[in-house]
């Protein structure tokens, strides 16, 4: 499965050969879903980042397709406090796994004026963990704790029934899921809105994910994207 996603990564790369190319960097506020409907409470969004180079393959004339691959940071973080105070008696953890994505995304452009318009993106993605940090910061009585360890992730196959390396400890290494958005091409440069909605439970031990929506990423990027050709 490891090859299998990585000559997805890079046939995308080489193909941008043959289009419109843009880099592209942008802020992340990463969440996961708490409940079973689907829903994130505000106060555990994480503010991370996103980064890559992508590519526009003109379809027609109102139509691009564009893939690429992108550096994307997830997670989620999560503050309790024990008293009135937020300087005292709390404990702040953050969960901050990163991921390489490659997107598919279907362009559908509205003409403003030359050299302008406004375009919708949707698509699914497909991504791999490979690093990231679960940091913890406690402070009871005046006493401050700090710990930080390496996230893990399985080896799990994501197209099999076996749940290959499972553990509470770790996350799956494979994420799937959907992008929805949109943005403004100003020629020079593009000003982008996207929404990702993971369709994978994060936790290893889960392999069931119609069971509800518990424990999948929910991802507001907001981005900037600068053409090279």
């Amino acid at each position: 499965m490891k090859k299998l996603l990585m000559i997805a990564m890079l046939s995308g790369t080489i193909t941008l050969a043959k289009s419109q190319v843009y880099v592209q960097g942008g802020v992340n506020l990463a969440n996961i879903t708490q409940t079973k409907s689907g829903e994130t409470q505000d106060n555990n969004m994480l503010t991370t980042f996103n980064a890559g180079i992508l590519g526009r393959f003109n379809l027609s004339k109102p139509v691009d397709l564009e893939s690429g691959l992108l550096l994307q940071g997830r997670g989620a973080k999560a503050n309790t406090y024990f008293s009135g105070s937020t300087d005292d008696n709390y404990v702040k953890s953050k969960f901050n796994p990163l991921y390489l994505e490659v997107p598919l995304n279907v362009i559908v452009r509205l003409p403003i004026q030359k050299d302008m318009n406004v375009f919708l993106n949707a698509g699914p993605y497909a991504a791999m963990g490979f690093a990231g940090k679960s940091k913890t910061e406690s402070k009871i009585l005046g006493a401050t704790s700090t710990s930080s360890e390496n996230i893990k992730f399985s080896n799990d196959n994501p197209f099999t029934s076996q749940q290959d390396d499972a553990a509470y400890n770790k996350i799956k290494r494979f994420d799937f899921g959907l992008n929805f958005g949109g943005g403004l091409d100003l020629g020079k440069v593009l000003l982008k809105l996207n929404y990702g909605f993971g369709i994978t439970k994060i936790n290893s031990t889960q392999s069931n994910n119609s069971a509800d929506n518990k424990n999948k990423y929910r991802t507001l990027s907001i981005s900037l994207g600068i053409p090279l050709s």
